[in-house]
């Protein structure tokens, strides 16, 4: 029987202005993690006598959104890298987000991420998430077979 648990995904930020777990452990929201393709790999055009022409697109570019509880840590390392980067064009588009399920045996590494804009902040009666987005290129992202080795026990 296959089994899945955020426990058993790290992940990492890493930036001009260093480095952090971002992962389990780290006060990620309920609605967690997601990596998402900005565009389709593929065009599909039909000819005028109906016959279809297919491309394939180089593109790799995609965004990732990281939630967090608002009492989360990583707010402040995340907030502190926004404002550091923000300040100099050298540092922008700079980041690597690496994520991993160690269990099932997936792999995400995301390059050349910027922020996409700083979270929206609110003070209500409950506390909200907190939502980064960055943008940046998924060159590397494999779905792992969800069988890890067994190991025998003594």
């Amino acid at each position: 029987m296959a089994t899945y648990s955020f426990v058993n995904v790290q992940a990492t930020f890493s930036g001009p202005d260093g480095t952090y777990d971002i992962g389990s452990g780290t006060g990620v929201a309920e609605e967690g993690i997601t990596i998402q393709m900005i565009e389709d790999k593929t065009k599909l055009d039909i000819g005028a006598d109906g016959a279809p022409m297919h491309s394939l697109r180089a593109s790799n570019a995609c965004r990732v959104t990281l939630r967090y509880l608002k009492t989360s840590p990583v707010n402040h390392q995340l907030s502190a890298s926004y404002n550091f980067q923000k300040s100099y064009a050298g540092n922008w588009g700079q980041n690597i987000i690496k994520i991993s399920d160690t269990y099932r045996g997936d792999i995400v590494a995301v390059t050349d991420a910027a922020f996409a804009k700083q979270p929206d902040v609110s003070y209500t009666k409950d506390a909200a998430m907190m939502v980064w987005e960055f943008i940046g290129v998924c060159p590397a992202e494999l779905l792992g077979t969800g069988q890890p080795a067994i190991t025998p026990l003594g």
